[in-house]
């Protein structure tokens, strides 16, 4: 039986990646520079009402996106599949 914590971060990853890919090429046809919170707005407008909202502390789910954000922008959150 899967983790219900780890499936939500997986499905959390697989979000954060879809936005962020989707705002990097919306500044690439734009020329506007966005930051790491337009990434994670993108991402909870695609929730639906009654995701959970899981928290590590006092660490929200938004910090979790935004730390995913600059996970994936940076390279480190693949960088151990390589």
């Amino acid at each position: 039986m899967t983790d219900p914590y780890e499936a939500l971060v997986h499905d959390l990853i697989s979000r954060t990646e879809k936005a962020v890919e989707s705002v990097a090429h919306l500044a690439t046809d734009t020329d506007i520079t966005f930051r790491v919170n337009d990434i994670v707005d993108a991402v909870e407008r695609g929730l639906p009402a009654d995701y959970p909202a899981p928290t590590m502390g006092s660490t929200t789910r938004r910090d979790m996106i935004a730390q995913m954000a600059r996970d994936i922008l940076s390279g480190e959150m693949h960088e151990d599949g390589q």
